[in-house]
Protein backbone atom coordinates (compact mmCIF):
# COMPACT_ATOMS: atom_id res chain seq x y z
CA UNK A 1 0.00 0.00 0.00
CA UNK A 2 0.86 3.55 -0.28
CA UNK A 3 2.28 5.28 2.47
CA UNK A 4 -0.38 7.18 4.56
CA UNK A 5 2.05 10.05 5.81
CA UNK A 6 3.08 12.74 3.59
CA UNK A 7 5.41 14.86 4.62
CA UNK A 8 6.97 18.34 2.36
CA UNK A 9 10.83 18.46 1.75
CA UNK A 10 13.15 20.24 3.99
CA UNK A 11 13.25 20.09 7.71
CA UNK A 12 10.03 20.99 9.69
CA UNK A 13 12.87 23.34 12.13
CA UNK A 14 12.34 23.68 15.66
CA UNK A 15 8.93 22.25 16.37
CA UNK A 16 7.18 23.39 19.93
CA UNK A 17 7.69 19.80 21.88
CA UNK A 18 11.41 19.25 20.50
CA UNK A 19 12.50 22.76 21.29
CA UNK A 20 11.13 22.27 24.74
CA UNK A 21 12.90 18.84 25.44
CA UNK A 22 16.08 20.48 24.06
CA UNK A 23 15.84 23.21 26.76
CA UNK A 24 15.15 20.60 29.16
CA UNK A 25 18.10 18.86 28.76
CA UNK A 26 20.52 21.50 27.97
CA UNK A 27 19.55 23.35 31.67
CA UNK A 28 19.43 19.36 32.89
CA UNK A 29 23.15 19.04 31.56
CA UNK A 30 24.46 22.47 33.44
CA UNK A 31 22.70 21.48 36.54
CA UNK A 32 24.62 17.90 36.52
CA UNK A 33 27.94 19.81 35.85
CA UNK A 34 27.32 22.52 38.76
CA UNK A 35 25.66 19.62 41.58
CA UNK A 36 28.38 17.43 40.51
CA UNK A 37 30.92 20.00 41.52
CA UNK A 38 29.15 19.99 44.59
CA UNK A 39 30.06 16.43 45.29
CA UNK A 40 26.05 15.65 44.88
CA UNK A 41 26.15 11.92 43.52
CA UNK A 42 23.42 12.69 40.37
CA UNK A 43 24.22 9.55 38.30
CA UNK A 44 24.19 7.40 40.95
CA UNK A 45 20.79 9.03 42.01
CA UNK A 46 19.09 9.16 38.18
CA UNK A 47 20.74 7.12 36.08
CA UNK A 48 19.16 3.99 35.75
CA UNK A 49 21.43 0.67 37.52
CA UNK A 50 20.01 -2.56 39.44
CA UNK A 51 21.58 -1.61 42.23
CA UNK A 52 19.24 1.59 42.49
CA UNK A 53 16.36 0.01 41.46
CA UNK A 54 16.41 -2.68 43.35
CA UNK A 55 16.75 -0.94 46.77
CA UNK A 56 13.82 1.14 45.59
CA UNK A 57 15.17 3.86 43.73
CA UNK A 58 12.19 3.35 40.74
CA UNK A 59 12.16 6.74 39.06
CA UNK A 60 15.70 5.76 37.54
CA UNK A 61 14.14 4.36 34.46
CA UNK A 62 12.28 7.30 33.69
CA UNK A 63 15.14 9.94 35.04
CA UNK A 64 18.16 8.63 33.20
CA UNK A 65 16.98 9.62 30.17
CA UNK A 66 17.12 13.52 30.84
CA UNK A 67 20.11 13.14 32.34
CA UNK A 68 23.54 12.88 29.39
CA UNK A 69 27.88 12.53 30.71
CA UNK A 70 29.30 15.60 31.68
CA UNK A 71 32.70 14.59 30.65
CA UNK A 72 32.26 15.89 27.19
CA UNK A 73 28.92 17.92 25.62
CA UNK A 74 29.57 15.30 22.15
CA UNK A 75 26.74 13.27 24.20
CA UNK A 76 24.07 15.44 24.29
CA UNK A 77 25.08 17.21 21.21
CA UNK A 78 24.49 14.03 19.50
CA UNK A 79 21.31 13.35 20.66
CA UNK A 80 19.88 16.62 20.93
CA UNK A 81 20.87 17.12 17.14
CA UNK A 82 19.20 13.71 15.95
CA UNK A 83 16.03 14.63 17.55
CA UNK A 84 16.10 18.20 16.21
CA UNK A 85 16.62 16.48 12.47
CA UNK A 86 13.80 13.70 13.07
CA UNK A 87 11.72 14.19 15.71
CA UNK A 88 10.46 18.02 14.33
CA UNK A 89 8.98 15.90 11.31
CA UNK A 90 7.44 13.18 13.55
CA UNK A 91 5.97 16.11 15.73
CA UNK A 92 4.24 17.95 12.77
CA UNK A 93 2.62 14.68 11.59
CA UNK A 94 1.44 13.52 15.09
CA UNK A 95 1.15 16.72 17.23
CA UNK A 96 2.90 17.65 20.21
CA UNK A 97 1.18 15.64 22.55
CA UNK A 98 1.36 12.45 20.89
CA UNK A 99 4.95 13.04 19.63
CA UNK A 100 5.89 13.63 23.65
CA UNK A 101 3.58 10.65 24.51
CA UNK A 102 5.82 7.95 22.23
CA UNK A 103 9.75 9.66 23.14
CA UNK A 104 8.71 9.28 27.17
CA UNK A 105 7.28 5.47 26.65
CA UNK A 106 10.26 4.24 24.02
CA UNK A 107 12.62 6.23 26.41
CA UNK A 108 11.11 5.06 29.75
CA UNK A 109 10.31 1.55 27.94
CA UNK A 110 13.90 1.49 27.01
CA UNK A 111 15.28 2.34 30.59
CA UNK A 112 13.60 -0.87 31.85
CA UNK A 113 14.99 -3.07 29.33
CA UNK A 114 18.46 -1.73 30.54
CA UNK A 115 17.57 -2.85 33.92
CA UNK A 116 16.41 -5.91 32.96
CA UNK A 117 19.65 -7.00 30.73
CA UNK A 118 21.70 -5.56 32.99
CA UNK A 119 19.99 -7.31 35.68
CA UNK A 120 20.49 -10.83 34.13
CA UNK A 121 23.60 -9.97 33.28
CA UNK A 122 24.88 -8.67 36.49
CA UNK A 123 26.18 -5.62 35.67
CA UNK A 124 26.00 -2.43 38.48
CA UNK A 125 27.19 0.26 36.25
CA UNK A 126 24.87 2.60 36.06
CA UNK A 127 23.31 3.88 32.48
CA UNK A 128 22.15 7.39 31.47
CA UNK A 129 21.33 9.19 28.04
CA UNK A 130 18.07 9.93 25.78
CA UNK A 131 19.40 7.41 23.57
CA UNK A 132 16.47 4.95 23.45
CA UNK A 133 14.08 7.79 23.33
CA UNK A 134 15.97 9.45 20.23
CA UNK A 135 16.62 5.50 18.67
CA UNK A 136 12.69 5.63 19.05
CA UNK A 137 12.36 8.45 17.07
CA UNK A 138 14.53 7.13 14.36
CA UNK A 139 12.58 4.00 14.16
CA UNK A 140 9.50 6.02 13.85
CA UNK A 141 10.82 7.92 11.27
CA UNK A 142 12.18 4.80 8.98
CA UNK A 143 8.47 3.63 9.39
CA UNK A 144 6.81 6.31 8.11
CA UNK A 145 8.50 7.58 5.84
CA UNK A 146 11.43 4.28 4.78
CA UNK A 147 11.91 5.74 1.02
CA UNK A 148 13.03 9.06 2.37
CA UNK A 149 16.41 9.53 1.72
CA UNK A 150 18.98 10.15 4.44
CA UNK A 151 22.19 12.10 3.43
CA UNK A 152 24.40 10.47 6.56
CA UNK A 153 27.16 12.72 8.18
CA UNK A 154 29.73 9.70 8.99
CA UNK A 155 30.23 8.88 5.88
CA UNK A 156 28.39 10.98 3.62
CA UNK A 157 26.50 8.63 1.45
CA UNK A 158 22.68 8.98 0.77
CA UNK A 159 20.64 5.58 1.92
CA UNK A 160 17.21 4.92 2.29
CA UNK A 161 15.68 5.25 5.63
CA UNK A 162 14.50 1.99 6.18
CA UNK A 163 17.84 1.02 6.07
CA UNK A 164 19.12 3.46 8.62
CA UNK A 165 18.82 1.56 11.85
CA UNK A 166 20.55 -1.56 10.67
CA UNK A 167 22.74 0.65 9.25
CA UNK A 168 24.20 1.70 12.75
CA UNK A 169 23.61 -1.22 14.66
CA UNK A 170 26.04 -2.39 11.40
CA UNK A 171 28.21 0.16 12.60
CA UNK A 172 28.13 -0.41 16.22
CA UNK A 173 29.01 -4.13 16.19
CA UNK A 174 32.07 -3.44 13.21
CA UNK A 175 34.24 -1.22 15.57
CA UNK A 176 33.48 -3.35 18.32
CA UNK A 177 30.77 -1.83 20.70
CA UNK A 178 32.01 0.57 23.17
CA UNK A 179 31.31 0.39 27.16
CA UNK A 180 29.82 3.84 27.07
CA UNK A 181 27.58 2.74 24.40
CA UNK A 182 24.37 1.11 25.64
CA UNK A 183 23.55 -0.86 22.23
CA UNK A 184 21.03 -2.40 25.00
CA UNK A 185 19.28 0.75 25.40
CA UNK A 186 19.43 1.48 21.37
CA UNK A 187 17.57 -1.66 20.64
CA UNK A 188 14.77 -1.24 23.59
CA UNK A 189 14.04 2.17 21.83
CA UNK A 190 13.90 0.31 18.68
CA UNK A 191 11.85 -2.74 19.91
CA UNK A 192 9.13 -0.67 21.94
CA UNK A 193 8.41 1.73 18.70
CA UNK A 194 8.51 -1.06 16.87
CA UNK A 195 5.66 -2.19 19.26
CA UNK A 196 3.55 1.32 19.55
CA UNK A 197 3.86 1.49 15.56
CA UNK A 198 2.73 -2.22 14.80
CA UNK A 199 0.42 -1.03 12.12
CA UNK A 200 3.72 1.26 10.22
CA UNK A 201 5.96 -2.66 10.71
CA UNK A 202 3.59 -4.42 9.04
CA UNK A 203 2.98 -2.12 6.36
CA UNK A 204 6.80 -1.88 6.00
CA UNK A 205 6.76 -5.44 5.89
CA UNK A 206 4.06 -6.23 3.32
CA UNK A 207 5.58 -3.89 0.94
CA UNK A 208 8.57 -5.09 0.98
Amino acid sequence: GRNRYSMGGGSPGMTPMVQRIIIACGVIWILQLALQKQGVPVNELLAVSTWGVLHGQLWQPITYMWLHSTETPWHLVMNMFSLWMFGGQLEQVWGSRRFLRFYLLCGIGAGVIIFLWNLFRDMPYPTLGASGAIYGVLTAFSLLWPDRTIMLLFPPIPLRAIWFIPLLFAMQLALGGNENVSTIGHLGGVFVAGILLRAEVERVIGVR
